[in-house]
């Protein structure tokens, strides 16, 4: 295996001869930022297809969400397992396998006869994702050694993440407006292939199993945490004790899983020792508590000028669109900062600023005036701006290059469960206060203060 690989890097740098060496580094990065693209305009644009979608095919309100979580579901409780199918296998070939699939899934998406099958397809194209971003950001790992450069490539990819919600909901809303929902699913499709194609161009292959074997113990224990985690926390949502059983299987498969990698060593899935350096913890829970508010955020607000009638469906994405375009424009920039300021001082003041952000909604009479629910989701897109990047840079600056796709799946893992988190327990919150003013204020609270928290372990860990 390791010496295919190395006649495939050979192959990849003799290509790359023509380009100097800033240019081919640029080429790479453009690859990866169009497969981080793909995986996020994916997920940004089904929700406005859902509405057309249950219409279709005559669906119930827990299928709809299926919809929508049959990607989550997959795409977090495959994230370990993905980083490590990188690192041992190749990280380009793990990257081009998530291209190539997700191809495969958007058009069953786009063609699907039934809304079973549009949920299985959907599943499909989140494992495709948990490949292509654990792949995407362990290479940024290999190809950027030295940390600055790392840094502002962190930067430009993370940026990928906002554009992808500046397109999502305007290109997404006149898609479905002139072609229909299935034409959401068929955007991707040439994206992805781009991605496929320039990959195996110029992107150099890259693996690392000394040591190291398929940890199939610990990638069930892991499926079972993760997945039974996530599985719980949507089906809370539909009432019943489905959900509870989940979330005790869960509970109860974390310490097996514990057990399972501390006996494995060097050739765990998951190596534990990570969880000693308080860097990478602090970045773990930082990641956790930024998805937490801002996806907690993204999902209550346009509910709430929806539901008011204060804004139409397709407006209210738009509304959006400032946050997005910030955080979009700031990323690309935070590298440089982070050099001038340091990473701590950085995440620190991204988090206090995502925080204000959400103080500032929850002051609102329920996102009116408008202009003053725009002031807080400009903030809050800046402070995701300046966090994103440097994150990512601590969790994969904590491990060698032959651990990066076990370290980009473990900062993903927390990145997913902390905006499965945020939906799920401020939306409790929202129906508590019974929704509307009260219910977005109290949400938009708790939110902002674990932001403030947040920066206060990024201050004491980073």
């Amino acid at each position: 295996m390791s010496a295919s690989l190395n006649d495939r890097a050979s192959v990849v740098i003799a290509r790359n001869e023509a380009f100097g060496p800033v240019d081919r580094e640029g080429v790479v990065l453009l690859t990866l930022c169009i497969g981080v693209l793909v995986a996020q305009v994916d997920t940004s644009v089904v929700n406005l297809a859902i509405q057309p979608i249950g219409t279709a095919f005559r669906s119930s309100v827990a299928a709809l969400q299926w919809v929508l979580d049959a990607y989550n579901l997959t795409y977090a409780a495959l994230l370990l397992t993905a980083g490590l199918i990188a690192d041992l296998y190749g990280r380009q070939r793990a990257f081009r396998i998530g291209a190539a699939a997700l191809i495969i899934a958007s058009i069953g998406c786009a063609v699907a006869p039934s809304i079973a099958f549009l949920i299985a397809a959907r599943a499909g194209a989140g494992v495709a994702a948990a490949l292509l971003l654990s792949a995407s950001l362990s290479i940024v790992r290999v190809v950027w050694s030295e940390p600055i450069a790392r840094r502002r490539a962190l930067g430009v990819w993370a940026s990928c993440n906002g554009l992808a919600f500046v397109i999502g909901p305007s290109l997404g809303g006149l898609l479905i407006e002139r072609f229909g929902w299935q034409s959401i699913f068929l955007l991707v499709v040439p994206l992805a292939l781009a991605a496929f194609l320039l990959a195996g161009w110029t992107v150099p292959e890259s693996s690392d199993s000394r040591e190291r074997r398929a940890d199939l113990p610990g990638q069930v224990s892991g499926v079972i945490v993760l997945g039974g985690l996530v599985f719980a926390v949507i089906a809370a949502h539909e009432g019943g004790d489905v959900w509870l059983g989940s979330l005790i299987l869960s509970v109860l498969a974390f310490p097996l899983f514990l057990l399972v990698e501390h006996r494995a060593k060097t050739q765990a899935l998951v190596p534990l020792e990570l969880f000693r350096r308080a860097p990478f913890c602090g970045a773990m829970a930082t990641t956790s508590a930024m998805t937490f508010g801002i996806y907690g955020m993204i999902f209550l607000l346009p509910l709430v000028w929806q539901s008011s009638r204060y804004l139409a469906p397709q407006t209210a994405g738009l509304a959006l669109t400032p946050c997005a375009l910030v955080f979009f424009l700031v990323s690309p920039r935070s590298g440089h900062l982070t050099q001038r300021f340091g990473v701590r001082t950085m995440i620190a003041c991204g988090s206090v600023l995502i925080g204000c952000g959400l103080l500032v909604l929850a002051v609102t009479s329920a996102g009116k005036p408008l202009l003053a629910a725009q002031i807080g989701l400009v903030l809050a897109g800046i402070g995701m701006g300046l966090n994103t990047g440097p994150l990512m840079s601590v969790a994969v600056d904590a491990v060698s290059a032959a651990r990066s796709g076990t370290a980009s799946a473990l900062i993903n893992v927390a990145r997913m469960t902390g905006a499965t988190l945020g939906v799920a327990f401020l939306g409790t919150v929202f129906a508590l206060w019974h929704g509307g003013a009260d219910g977005l204020c109290a949400a938009m609270l708790t939110g902002g203060s674990v932001q403030l928290l947040a920066a206060f372990i990024a201050w004491r860990t980073i």
